[in-house]
């Protein structure tokens, strides 16, 4: 949708709490779920595979299924590990041992598309919304050459992320609505990306790659391996 003619209502909606009326419909729903979700062995950490280049791979992650990654496609679903112990990963059907991470924990482990053999860079993906009636947007910073990337709302709207340093990334919890958002980096602005209408609890990650002179914003909702793979 065109943000331009109802700039500050959406600003307003995206950035602070949504109304009463909307939190008392949305919690017993939410509360249900959370009461009767399977859940994941006590100490099991979740990790996930990220492809910022142009090559798409095949990765995996202990137990998971293999997936293809990169293009369309960034990210694996969150694996679940277990916290406190190495797990393997396996990258273009060559299988490494990754250090353990922290049990409870969600970490993004960075692949270098160009160099498959090299080690994996971790990034903590913590931070976030704890809101159950939030949606949460995760936005990383991986284009090349681009030491500050910002995300803002299209047409020169609101700045949702400032400055995100290269090879970083930043969250925050957002009411669910619909927006057009743009990255930047220096001088140089991404194509718009619309946000798809997300439901409370949902995760989404925004993708800055391509180069400082040519920044691309790409998006994804995050999920996770089923208990018991």
């Amino acid at each position: 949708m065109n943000i331009h003619p109802m700039t500050s209502l959406i600003v307003a909606t995206l950035l602070f709490p949504a109304s009463a009326a909307v939190a008392q419909q949305a919690a017993p729903e939410g509360r249900l779920a959370q009461l009767y979700a399977p859940r994941p062995p006590a100490g099991s950490a979740f990790v996930r595979v990220l492809n910022p280049g142009p090559t798409t791979v095949v990765a995996g992650i202990a137990n998971g299924a293999d997936q293809r990654v990169g293009g369309a496609t960034r990210a694996t679903r969150y694996a679940i590990v277990e916290g406190g112990k190495p797990f393997t990963v396996r990258v273009a059907g060559a299988a490494r041992t990754q250090a353990a991470v922290a049990a409870g924990s969600f970490s993004t482990l960075v692949l270098d598309a160009a160099a498959p053999a090299k080690p994996l860079t971790v990034l903590e993906d913590g931070g976030g919304s704890s809101d159950a009636l939030k949606a949460e947007i995760r936005f990383y910073n991986l284009a090349g050459n681009c030491t500050q990337g910002t995300l803002a709302m299209a047409d020169k709207g609101a700045v949702v992320f400032p400055a995100v340093a290269g090879g970083r990334s930043a969250a925050r919890g957002i009411n669910p609505v619909k927006a057009r958002l743009v990255a930047r980096c220096g001088g140089k602005d991404s194509g718009p990306l619309e946000l798809p209408a997300l439901q409370p609890g949902d995760h989404y990650s925004l993708f800055l790659t391509g180069g400082a002179a040519a920044p691309v914003l790409q998006g994804q909702l995050s999920g996770t391996d089923a208990v018991g793979r």
